[in-house]
C-alpha cells in the first residue's frame, strides 16, 4: 500500500469521524432506545423486525440531521465553549454549505426510511420533533431559560413516535409515557446545566431555573420536579397497563433519583450535580425497559 493510499484512508476515516461528531450519533443513542421502547411497548408479542430496524435507522438520521441543525444554527456559540469548540464546524474542519447539505439529506433519509417502515403519524411526529429541536428550541436557548420546557416537547416525542410506529395510533397509555419522559427532562438538563454552567455563560446561554447562577433555589426547583415523576411512574401499574410489580420498580427508582436531588439541595455541590446527571441517564432506560418486560408478563 503506497504512502499516497494510507494518508487518503486516514484522510476518508477523519472525515467519517466529522460526520459522526456533528450529528452526534452517539448522543442519539438515548433518544432512539426511547423509541425503539415505545415501539416495543406498545407491540408486546407482536413487534416485527422490518419496523423495528427501519424505526431505528430512521430514528438514528432524524435525529442526527436535528443535531446538525443545532450544530450549524450554534456554530458560533460553540466556539465559546471549551466543550463545544473542537466540534467540525467551530474547528474549520467542516463549512456551512457542506454541513446544510449533510443535515438535509440525513433528514430527508431518515423520513423517507421512517415512512416506508411505519406509519404517517410516526412520520409526522418525527418530522415535527425534527423542526421544533432545530428551529424553536435550539434558538430559544439563547433568549430565556424557558427553552428547557420548549425543548422538553420535541425531548419527549420518540417514545411517541415509537408507539405510534406499531398501529398508527396513540392511547391513554402513550401519554403516560410521554408524560414520564417529559418530567424527567427537566432535572436531566438542569442537572447537566448546572454542571457546565461556567461553559454554558461563555456562550451566553443561562437555562437554570430563573436564569440564574447555581443555587439552593435551583435545588429546591430540581427536587420540587422531580418529585411529580412518584404518581406518574405509579401510574401505568395503578391504571392496569402493568403489573403492580413495576409499580415497585417505579418507586425504587424515583427514590434513587430524589436522593440525588435531596443532596443536591444540601450541599449545592458540583459532584452531587455530576451524581444527579448520572442518576437521570440511568432512570429513564430502566423505567421504559421495565415498563416493557412487566408488560410481558402482565
Amino acid at each position: 500500500m503506497t504512502l499516497q493510499r494510507i494518508e487518503t484512508q486516514h484522510k476518508s476515516m477523519d472525515k467519517l469521524r466529522d460526520y459522526a461528531q456533528f450529528l452526534k450519533l452517539r448522543l442519539a443513542s438515548l433518544v432512539v432506545f426511547s423509541s425503539t421502547l415505545g415501539y416495543l411497548i406498545a407491540a408486546g408479542p407482536n413487534w416485527e423486525w422490518s419496523t423495528l430496524i427501519g424505526l431505528t435507522l430512521g430514528g438514528f438520521l432524524i435525529v442526527g440531521a436535528s443535531n446538525g441543525i443545532n450544530q450549524i444554527l450554534e456554530r458560533e456559540s460553540d466556539c465559546l465553549m471549551h466543550r463545544t469548540r473542537n466540534r467540525p464546524m467551530p474547528d474549520g474542519r467542516m463549512k456551512k454549505g457542506e454541513a446544510v447539505v449533510v443535515a438535509f439529506l440525513t433528514a430527508i433519509s431518515g423520513i423517507f426510511m421512517i415512512y416506508i417502515s411505519t406509519h404517517i403519524l410516526t412520520t409526522i411526529l418525527s418530522i415535527m420533533a425534527m423542526l421544533s429541536y432545530g428551529f424553536v428550541y435550539t434558538p430559544m436557548k439563547r433568549v430565556s431559560p424557558v427553552a428547557v420546557f420548549i425543548g422538553a416537547f420535541p425531548g419527549a416525542l420518540p417514545v411517541l413516535i415509537g408507539y405510534s410506529a406499531f398501529s398508527g395510533h396513540l392511547n391513554f397509555e402513550a401519554g403516560i409515557l410521554f408524560l414520564v419522559q417529559f418530567i424527567w427532562q427537566f432535572p436531566h438538563f438542569w442537572s447537566i446545566a448546572w454542571v457546565l454552567h461556567k461553559d454554558y455563560s461563555r456562550a451566553g446561554f443561562r437555562l437554570l431555573p430563573g436564569g440564574g447562577d447555581p443555587s439552593i433555589f435551583v435545588a429546591r426547583y430540581i427536587l420540587f420536579i422531580t418529585l411529580f415523576l412518584v404518581p406518574v411512574g405509579l401510574a401505568p401499574a395503578f391504571l392496569g397497563y402493568t403489573p403492580f410489580g413495576f409499580g415497585a420498580l417505579s418507586i425504587l427508582m424515583a427514590g434513587a433519583f430524589l436522593y440525588p436531588c435531596w443532596k443536591l439541595v444540601q450541599q449545592q455541590q458540583l459532584s452531587q450535580a455530576r451524581k444527579l446527571m448520572l442518576a437521570s441517564f440511568v432512570y429513564l432506560p430502566v423505567m421504559q425497559l421495565g415498563h416493557w418486560l412487566f408488560k410481558l408478563q402482565w
